[in-house]
């Protein structure tokens, strides 16, 4: 019997992180990022909803990494992604990174936004 890896999406898995970078597919990639199912992009952070918005439709939930420590989402940033029918967690980034690889395993529709972590 063979068994074949499927890929629903361009999605890669976080490897690492760091002051200012994430490490994903063997490219390290300097302040915010987000990854999903259109791959690794580079995002502007929490003023950035449009990025964010597209994402409606294609993902079942959104990980917002917030950086070092959980912090809240700028509440109008929240509304018109709940709006727009995205399911949202918010957490820590190193956090969300380790869920996010979990889910992306398991080929659930995920997307993570993220802010670095500090030193």
């Amino acid at each position: 019997m063979r068994l074949n890896e499927i890929r629903f999406t361009d999605a890669k898995p976080i490897e690492g992180y760091g002051p200012g970078f994430f490490r994903i597919g063997g490219e390290v990639i300097h302040g915010p990022v987000l990854a999903g199912p259109d791959g690794t992009l580079p995002w502007a952070g929490f003023d950035d909803d449009a990025a964010l918005l597209a994402l409606a439709g294609k993902v079942d939930v959104l990980f917002v990494g917030t950086g070092s420590e959980i912090a809240h989402l700028p509440v109008a940033l929240k509304d018109s992604l709940e709006e727009a029918g995205l399911g949202i967690e918010v957490m820590a980034s190193p956090a969300a990174c380790r869920t996010y690889n979990i889910l992306l395993s398991e080929g659930r529709r995920i997307a993570l936004a993220l802010i670095p972590v500090t030193a």
